[in-house]
């Protein structure tokens, strides 16, 4: 599969540039923006129809015929939450809230789901939620074939997170924040990294299993 990331640029300036590609250029399979998307996003003035931020995700998705993940920072007449849109083929198919604030002017959310896509199954883990293991490993049993992660300002520790997420549990994390994107595979290796805006790569998805015994010391009395 191909996996865009765009960690620079708005939605709206990428969707310009794609107007005046070339033709023949391929398409990812999931593209992901980080925060610098769509900034914030008004739940009261969209269904006023005063933006149209939602559409303008699934009218991406429906021209570059992909799955598109969005970071953002949603507005819900005054509760603001980290959140990640989805939209796949024209259609918006969910958003998801980080379940963790840390330090910040937003609250945590509540929806924590695996999306069945054309492409598998894919966990959203959203932004501060990458600091917490049993977010991704809730997402990982759940069946998730990869895991993307739409992300703010970047610290060198979150590639160490990345990569040991990816070993443990097993499953790809594709991750996109401020000027910096990468994908960690499930051997714990960066497969990808890149601060180009935007980027793309070919990417085959392996998840991996292991068979972990424990000895417990104890008495068993017949």
């Amino acid at each position: 599969m191909r996996v865009g990331f765009v960690c620079k640029n708005t939605l709206g300036a990428y969707k310009k540039a794609q107007n005046e590609r070339a033709d023949g250029e391929e398409n990812p399979s999931v593209l992901l923006f980080g925060f610098n998307g769509l900034g914030e996003v008004a739940y009261e003035r969209e269904l006023k129809g005063e933006t149209r931020c939602f559409e303008d995700v699934a009218t991406l998705s429906k021209q570059q015929k992909c799955v598109v993940v969005c970071g953002c920072i949603t507005n819900a007449r005054g509760h603001k939450r980290k959140s990640a849109i989805v939209a796949e083929q024209g259609r918006l198919i969910g958003v998801s809230d980080a379940l963790h604030a840390v330090d910040g002017d937003v609250a945590s959310g509540a929806t924590l789901r695996v999306y069945d896509t054309s492409v598998g199954k894919m966990g959203v883990v959203v932004a501060d939620d990458l600091a917490f293991p049993e977010t991704l490993k809730s997402l990982a049993v759940c069946g998730s074939d990869f895991i993307v992660c739409p992300f703010g300002r970047v610290a060198p520790v979150h590639s160490s997170l990345v990569r040991a997420y990816g070993y443990c549990f097993g499953v790809p994390i594709f991750f996109c924040g401020d000027g910096v994107c990468m994908i960690a595979d499930v051997s714990g290796d960066l497969a990808f990294s890149s601060s180009q805006s935007p980027a793309a790569f070919d990417f085959e998805i392996a998840k991996e299993y292991h068979l972990v015994q424990t000895r417990q010391r104890g008495f068993y009395g017949l």
